[in-house]
């Protein structure tokens, strides 16, 4: 029988809202200190560059895959889908992500230019089954990229480790964002069933 794995994409902003890739920086010094994220879906009223404004909530997303029983475990990674709607940049509009990615952007907002918010992610060890099995939440891991982007992404790719992992650097004063592709290492072989495991990502600043 197959398995499927299931991956539960969570934000966690550091700070109360009292919300581009590589070298794309835009001002957005003007107002009072806020800190913003968004992963997936989330609720954001128009574009930032033209008056948007962030809001909070709009759901927790998944990314999952079903391993076939022929497959299993043959090391031959599969890509996993995203099952979030957000597709466009909440700074312009523009179709950044595709379908299937998860969408991760926001910024930090500070007079103080020698302070940067920090962005992490903190998963637990395992993907486990309602039976107890197991598999290493290091058998996931993710690209980043954009459409119409070159050059490194701000929101690096990388892979789970279990426990809090230190991702990036949000400067104060600029937009970020990246489309994340996740995908399942399929090395081990493991019981049919559903295993599942939640992932959570924070900005926060001092």
């Amino acid at each position: 029988m197959p398995i499927r794995i299931l991956a539960v994409i969570a934000l966690l902003a550091g700070l109360a809202w009292s919300s581009v890739a590589d070298a794309f920086t835009v001002n957005i010094n003007s107002g009072s200190r806020a800190l913003y994220l968004r992963v997936g879906n989330g609720v954001f009223t128009g574009n930032y560059n033209s008056g948007g404004t962030p809001g909070s909530g709009g759901g927790i997303n998944t990314v999952s895959v079903t391993v076939p029983s022929a497959s299993l475990g043959n090391s031959t990674p599969l890509a996993m889908t995203g099952n979030a709607s957000q597709i466009t940049s909440n700074w312009d509009g523009y179709a950044f992500c595709n379908a299937g990615q998860i969408y991760i952007g926001g910024f930090y907002r500070f007079n103080n230019y020698n302070n940067t918010a920090t962005l992490s992610v903190n998963a637990p060890d395992d993907l486990v089954s309602p039976g107890g099995d197991r598999i290493p939440f290091s058998e996931i891991s993710w690209t980043s990229s954009g459409n119409g982007d070159s050059g490194a992404q701000p929101v690096p790719s990388g892979t789970f480790t279990g426990g809090q992992q230190t991702l990036a650097s949000f400067a104060p004063n600029t937009w970020r964002e990246s489309c994340m592709s996740f995908r399942y290492a399929n090395s081990n072989v493991a019981a049919a069933g559903v295993y599942s495991g939640r992932v959570t990502y924070t900005l926060a600043a001092p």
